[in-house]
C-alpha cells in the first residue's frame, strides 16, 4: 500500500508541475554527475506521452527517449 500512496504523490507532483510550469529546484539541476535525476525523466516522459495524445503502450520507448534527450542537453 505505501508504494501507492508514492506514486500518487509523485503523479500529483508532476501534474502540478506541468499546471504550473515549475519544478522543484533539486530536480531541475540532477546530479553531480550530470545524469539527469528520476523526477527529471519522469516529467520529460510525461510530455512526451502528453505530446503523442496521451495513449497508451509507448511509456518504455517515451522513458528511454527522455534520460537520451536530457543527456543529450548536459552534454551541450
Amino acid at each position: 500500500m505505501a508504494k501507492r500512496a508514492v506514486r500518487s504523490a509523485t503523479a500529483k507532483r508532476v501534474v502540478d508541475s506541468v499546471k504550473t510550469g515549475a519544478m522543484p529546484e533539486t530536480e531541475v539541476t540532477g546530479r553531480p554527475n550530470g545524469q539527469p535525476t528520476e523526477d527529471e525523466v519522469r516529467m520529460r516522459a510525461y510530455h512526451r506521452y502528453l505530446e503523442r495524445g496521451a495513449g497508451p503502450g509507448n511509456d518504455v520507448d517515451d522513458w528511454v527517449e527522455a534520460e537520451r534527450e536530457l543527456r543529450l542537453e548536459r552534454q551541450s
